[in-house]
């Protein structure tokens, strides 16, 4: 399971639209799931884990977000035949499991991986109110082990997006399991 970094944001990378299956089988296009004041697009997977060392404080930070107007769409894009844990009765599974309030799509054609040129799982991308991306980075420090009380990079970007419409210079890559392509 080889471990990646992901690249910086692209400045005036627009919000690619997409239509999608979620677990709760209804579909989702981006109108669907667009916040107010932003909205966060996050690739992950049941098995990775990077993912599960993270997914309670992912979880916790996007029921927060909802409150700065910002909405969130998980999307898993991995090949599924060949790692079975990451098919679509195991997200409906995960997703139960750790109280999703937010969408966990299917991206069973990996083409909106490949669209957002997504690499690893957990990945996140924020846009602003236009679909501008202005954060691509990691959930805080932490790694395949949770770091106690690590500062909120995801939140506090996509909080500062909401209200200012800008985004952190500073910003850090996400680390995790490569995307599993077909």
């Amino acid at each position: 399971m080889a471990a990646l970094t992901t690249p910086s944001a692209q400045h005036n990378f627009l919000a690619i639209d997409f239509k999608l299956k979620g677990v709760d089988d209804r579909f989702y296009t981006l109108r669907d799931i667009q916040g107010e004041k932003g909205t966060l697009i996050m690739f992950i997977c049941n098995h990775c884990p990077y993912v599960k060392a993270i997914i309670d404080r992912i979880v916790r930070d996007v029921k927060e977000l909802d409150a700065y107007g910002v909405k969130s769409v998980a999307i898993m894009s991995n090949d599924y035949i060949t790692y079975p844990d990451d098919n679509f009765e195991n997200m409906k599974q995960f997703a139960r499991l750790y109280d999703f309030t937010f969408p966990y799509l299917l991206d069973e054609t990996q083409e909106v991986a490949k669209a957002y040129d997504a690499v690893c799982t957990p990945e996140f991308y924020g846009f602003d109110q236009q679909n501008i991306l202005r954060y691509r980075g990691r959930l805080d420090a932490s790694r395949r082990e949770a770091i106690p009380e690590a500062k909120r990079d995801l939140f506090d970007a996509m909080v500062e997006i909401s209200t200012f419409n800008q985004a952190p210079i500073e910003q850090f890559p996400s680390m995790g399991c490569s995307i599993k392509w077909k």
